[in-house]
């Protein structure tokens, strides 16, 4: 019983915000100006190649693999398949592995303490 009522209230609340939804759509959108273009970089001025990434292409077989570096050191490959969708292989720790990200959500990071060595 109880889910029907709350059936009944959703199905209330979807009858009167349906004509909102309409009014909404029809509206138009308010008149967009292009972006200004940027000012151009100071004098003089030079990228600092030590902070700027390296990046190496690679062909291997119809692959291409893009290896990103900074200071020398390898911390994430972008691999395009031949066929499918680009994912990117990105460093976890100086000494550890690789993980997999396939798109723009969050990555999770677990924590990796060392507590003793033996």
């Amino acid at each position: 019983m109880r889910y029907l009522t709350r059936f009944r209230s959703m199905l209330a609340v979807l009858a009167l915000a349906t004509p909102l939804m309409a009014a909404a759509a029809d509206a138009k959108p308010p008149a967009l100006e292009p972006v200004p273009e940027p000012p151009p970089p100071p004098a003089g001025f030079e990228p600092d190649a030590n902070t700027e990434p390296q990046v190496t292409i690679i062909k291997r077989g119809e692959d291409t693999i893009e290896e990103y570096r900074i200071n020398g050191q390898l911390y994430m490959q972008k691999v395009t398949p031949s066929h499918g969708v680009p994912y990117y292989l990105v460093k976890e720790s100086v000494d550890g592995g690789w993980a997999r990200m396939d798109g723009p959500g969050e990555r999770v990071s677990v924590p990796q303490w060392v507590l003793f060595r033996f």
